[in-house]
Parts: C-alpha cells; sequence; structure tokens
C-alpha cells in the first residue's frame, strides 16, 4: 500500500544554481549528490522532513530529446510548473524572501484555502507558497 509521497522532480538547467537557490534562499538542504556514469542524482529536502526529496533535473534522459527540449523551453519562458510550499505565515515569508531577491508573480492574498503568494525559482518553476487554513467546497462559492 502506498504510504507517502517521497520523491518529486522539479526541472532546472543549471543543478549548482537550482542547489544553491533550495539551499542559500529557501532553507532546503541538500540529501544526495553523487554522479555516475556522467548522470547526476542531486536532491534537496527540508531539514525537518526526511520522508520527502526534490530531485533538482536536468532534462535529458530517460526523456527522449524532444520532451527534454519541453522542459527546457518551459524553464526559458518561466512557465515550467513547480511545487506548492506549506508555511506558516505567508506575509512574513513573502518579506523574508523578497528581501533575498526572490521573485514574486503575485504578492501574499486571501484565497478560501489561506493566504497563497506565487513565486518563481531562479531556474524558471513556480512555487506557490500557502499558508493553509480550514475550509469547505462551500467557500468557494
Amino acid at each position: 500500500m502506498i504510504t507517502n509521497v517521497s520523491l518529486v522532480t522539479v526541472y532546472c538547467k543549471d543543478q549548482d544554481e537550482a542547489r544553491d537557490f533550495y539551499v542559500d534562499v529557501l532553507g532546503f538542504v541538500t540529501r544526495t549528490d553523487v554522479t555516475l556514469d556522467g548522470y547526476r542524482w542531486l536532491t534537496v529536502g527540508l531539514p525537518d522532513r526526511p520522508e520527502l526529496e526534490i530531485t533538482l533535473m536536468k532534462p535529458g534522459p530517460p526523456l527522449d530529446e524532444e520532451g527534454a527540449d519541453f522542459h527546457r523551453r518551459q524553464l526559458d519562458k518561466g512557465q515550467a510548473g513547480g511545487l506548492g510550499l506549506a508555511v506558516d505565515d505567508c506575509r512574513k515569508t513573502y518579506e523574508e524572501l523578497t528581501a533575498k531577491g526572490v521573485t514574486f508573480l503575485q504578492e501574499p492574498a486571501e484565497r478560501p484555502y489561506g493566504v497563497e503568494a506565487v513565486m518563481r525559482d531562479n531556474q524558471g518553476n513556480w512555487l506557490v507558497l500557502v499558508e493553509p487554513r480550514r475550509f469547505s467546497p462551500g467557500d468557494f462559492a
């Protein structure tokens, strides 16, 4: 039986720059950084959440060239998908990350499910910060 999500992939064009952003700016830690036969396996995660790792992966195998090129173009356009990140205080986190030079596409805003802000990492991925609150489907009507 599946018990948890343990690994997600975020594509990047420069693994070192991506690692530095996630570690130095967002506060993640490097979990794995190994190279085998020319392939680099680089993962980061939150210090107190060992059950989840984020693979910072350059578009390439096992993708074919067309798939890899699609991901590179999406990163170049700043339209790549990314992650939803839970935060205790969205407005405070927004201020802290803005001071570190993070690009935000949307300032913190009230939503039925909490306070949300949308940012971009240094590779072109969108990251959503959410300060969650309890909600019901009727909150969206």
